[in-house]
Order: structure tokens, then C-alpha cells, then sequence
């Protein structure tokens, strides 16, 4: 049986540390050829934006363009959508590749046999 990482990152530019390894830790995964699933909650939804993981600097971590890249080539990518609603974020605005959906979905992704979570 195949099994899934779901990171769960709920921090961006407000918690860098938090945020970067949320992405590292996805990024490393889909590179050992895990199905990863990466979901974008509170101030990360912003990186569901164009140009906005380009803008993220934090030193001695990969660049989070490049890991949002690595992700979106190989996993999946989902903004939360109350998140996305709160900021104003529509389907139309995010990157190809992302997503929006609720809770229901991330329960359901959670629960699945063979996943893990990881919330950062």
C-alpha cells in the first residue's frame, strides 16, 4: 500500500522557520517519491499567489519558489478555502495547480488509509 504525507502548514512570512519547513519537508517527500499533498492555511495562503513565494527570504533555507515548485510538479497544492475567502484569494487568482477546498476534504485526505499528517 502507497502511502500519503499531508503537510499542513498554517504559518507563512508571520512564522518563516515554521513556514519553510512546512515546505522542505513536503518538497523532500515528493523528491523520495511520496504522494504528497500540501495544504495552504492561515497567512501560507498567500503563497497560493503568483510571485508571492518568490518575495519569501529566509537564510540558509532553500528557496520556497523552488519547493513550491517541486510540489506543484509531483503533489498537490490546496488553499483552505475560508483562508482564501478571508484574503480575497478567488480560483482564478492562484497559481496553476492550486486548488481551493474546505475542511471536508482535508479530513477526508487526513483519514485515508495509509496518510499521515503533519500540521507546522
Amino acid at each position: 500500500m502507497a502511502r500519503t504525507l499531508v503537510v499542513k502548514v498554517t504559518a507563512g512570512a508571520d512564522a518563516p522557520e515554521r513556514c519553510a519547513q512546512a515546505f522542505t519537508v513536503a518538497a523532500t517527500a515528493v523528491a523520495a517519491g511520496v504522494d504528497v499533498s500540501l495544504w495552504l492555511t492561515g497567512e501560507s495562503t498567500w503563497f497560493a499567489l503568483p510571485g508571492r513565494a518568490q518575495q519569501f527570504e529566509l537564510p540558509h533555507s532553500a528557496p520556497l519558489a523552488e519547493l513550491l515548485h517541486v510540489i506543484l510538479t509531483s503533489g498537490r497544492v490546496t488553499a483552505c478555502t475560508q483562508c482564501a475567502a478571508r484574503r480575497e484569494i478567488g480560483p482564478d487568482d492562484v497559481l496553476p495547480g492550486v486548488r481551493i477546498a474546505g475542511a471536508a476534504v482535508f479530513v477526508e485526505e487526513a483519514m485515508a488509509e495509509g496518510a499521515q499528517a503533519l500540521v507546522y
